[in-house]
């Protein structure tokens, strides 16, 4: 069984090796020593959210600390292929729903979306409150799957700001039901257009989610043309808490993540 993991500051494990001891506090200490009841000798590991992992053994506890003896201190690199997942904003929480199973499949950063046909909007101090809450459900979950990486989630964007990361993007996938191409061969045909010395390190696809009511015509055209395109992901039609994490488990298998 893997260690439970907990989260520091990015940069608060640089330097430290084997035979080190590093002193957890706040909340995540708190809840080692108070909600999990950790006990001296019981292994865990303690991630800096930017893929440095430090695996070890507790070595004591107080009011609101955890002390550990580390075993060994390991850096965990990004994926040669980056998936980002364009969520558009969606009702009864299936948005958040999304980013927190996408975010234990794998998922690299999330971009929530202002779609035309979203009924949820983030204005005002309500954007700033919903972003951070999904930036806690991303960190919840990279938690609960044990990773090194906590998903950054981006700034919010609408039609014209998403146009823009689509025309940035290696690789930009809308994923739709009227698509002809499968989201298999859009990926693998993609894949095998890079040969060599034009490598994949460091390339990012974007997965295109669009919210209840779908993405609008207008909307597939405005980012088609500047470089997205369509794909279709099975036969049936899937919630939009559904897509993305369908998508990712695919976009890894075939982009060889996994």
């Amino acid at each position: 069984m893997s260690n439970p993991v907990f989260f520091t500051a990015a940069g608060t494990l640089d330097g430290l090796g084997t035979g080190d001891t590093f002193v957890l506090d706040g909340a995540e200490a708190r809840h080692a020593v108070t909600v999990k009841r950790l006990e001296i000798g019981e292994a865990v590991d303690i991630a800096d959210g930017a893929g440095k992992r430090l695996t070890g053994t507790v070595a004591g506890s107080g009011q609101g600390t955890l002390t550990v003896l580390a075993s060994a201190v390991q850096e965990e690199g990004r994926p040669a292929v980056r998936l980002v997942l364009v969520q558009a904003l969606a009702k009864g929480d299936r948005d958040e729903l999304a980013v927190e199973t996408a975010t234990e499949l794998g998922i690299d950063a999330v971009v929530p979306w202002q779609a035309e046909r979203s009924i949820v909007r983030w204005k005002g101090d309500r954007a700033a409150k919903a972003h951070a809450k999904w930036q806690s459900v991303a960190t919840a979950a990279a938690k609960q799957a044990r990773r090194a990486w906590i998903p950054e989630v981006r700034a919010a964007v609408d039609g014209s700001g998403l146009a823009a990361a689509v025309a940035a993007a290696d690789l930009a996938i809308i994923l739709h039901e009227d698509a002809k191409r499968p989201l298999r061969d859009v990926l693998e045909n993609w894949r095998g257009g890079i040969s060599g010395e034009d490598t994949d390190a460091g390339r990012e696809v974007l997965l295109i989610v669009g919210p209840e009511g779908g993405i609008s015509p207008r909307e597939v055209t405005k980012l088609s043309d500047v470089g997205a395109v369509t794909a279709l992901l099975g036969h049936h039609v899937l919630r939009s808490s559904t897509a993305g994490p369908a998508a990712v488990v695919l976009a890894s298998d075939i982009l060889g993540r996994w």
